[in-house]
């Protein structure tokens, strides 16, 4: 019902992502879509960017807001490393995946007129142009693109948008420490996450959610063969 509703009326979407920087597990993206005019709406939830959010009051507004239009594009470990061998970047391909969303959210609610993307290019404009090149052909080749640094803490859509993924990481996560074990917050700067690779780095269970291409994971393979070399 909510869906044919705002068929009515025009949209914004908001993008984000999720893991962008992590060692272990998935990138994902959430294109999120409301109401022109009601950023106002989802300021007085209290939706902001998840990094400004407590575990539980991310999980509480992602709870109420799941039920808005949106699209998720989860991106294994596995994807980013192919990418990451045809020199593909992480920027180009998060542009692509976003593209991809915006295809298919547009594909089942057609009218959103413009969409507010968290930039990772340092030039705001560069993003923009990398994702117009996977929409070229598409029904929304020329939809309005606002791309621009930080834009998840201007931007409450785009805030709500961090919050699905940050919460969608996050339970694909969960299901990754049910079959590993606790490896912490699978980032490099997590010293749980390093020791726990260190350990089971040829762990045949680990490898797909290993980002190998990642230059932690070749710091600590070189690592692995000196001291073999060594003994």
């Amino acid at each position: 019902f909510y869906v044919r509703r705002l068929r009515k009326i025009m949209l914004i979407a908001g993008v984000d992502e999720a893991g962008r920087g992590a060692v272990l597990g998935p990138l994902v993206l959430c294109v999120f879509a409301i109401e022109e005019d009601a950023s106002d709406r989802l300021k007085q939830m209290g939706v902001k960017d998840s990094k400004l959010l407590s575990d539980k009051e991310r999980e509480r507004l992602a709870d109420i807001i799941k039920h808005y239009p949106h699209e998720l594009q989860i991106v294994s470990a596995h994807e980013i490393t192919e990418y990451m061998k045809k020199k593909i970047s992480i920027n180009e391909m998060e542009a692509e995946k976003i593209a991809d969303g915006l295809k298919l959210l547009h594909a089942r609610i057609r009218n959103i007129g413009a969409v507010y993307v968290d930039s990772p290019d340092p030039i705001p404009k560069k993003f923009e142009l990398r994702i117009r090149k996977y929409l070229k052909g598409s029904a929304i080749e020329n939809i309005k693109i606002i791309s621009e640094n930080k834009a998840d803490f201007r931007y409450p859509v785009v805030g709500a948008a961090s919050i699905m993924a940050k919460s969608t990481r996050e339970k694909e996560v969960l299901d990754m420490k049910k079959e590993l074990g606790d490896f912490g917050a699978g980032y490099p700067s997590d010293e749980k996450t390093i020791e726990f690779i260190r350990k089971n780095l040829n762990s045949p269970k680990l490898q797909k959610y290993i980002r190998h291409r990642w230059e932690t994971i070749t710091r600590l393979k070189m690592t692995e063969i000196k001291l073999e070399e060594f003994f």
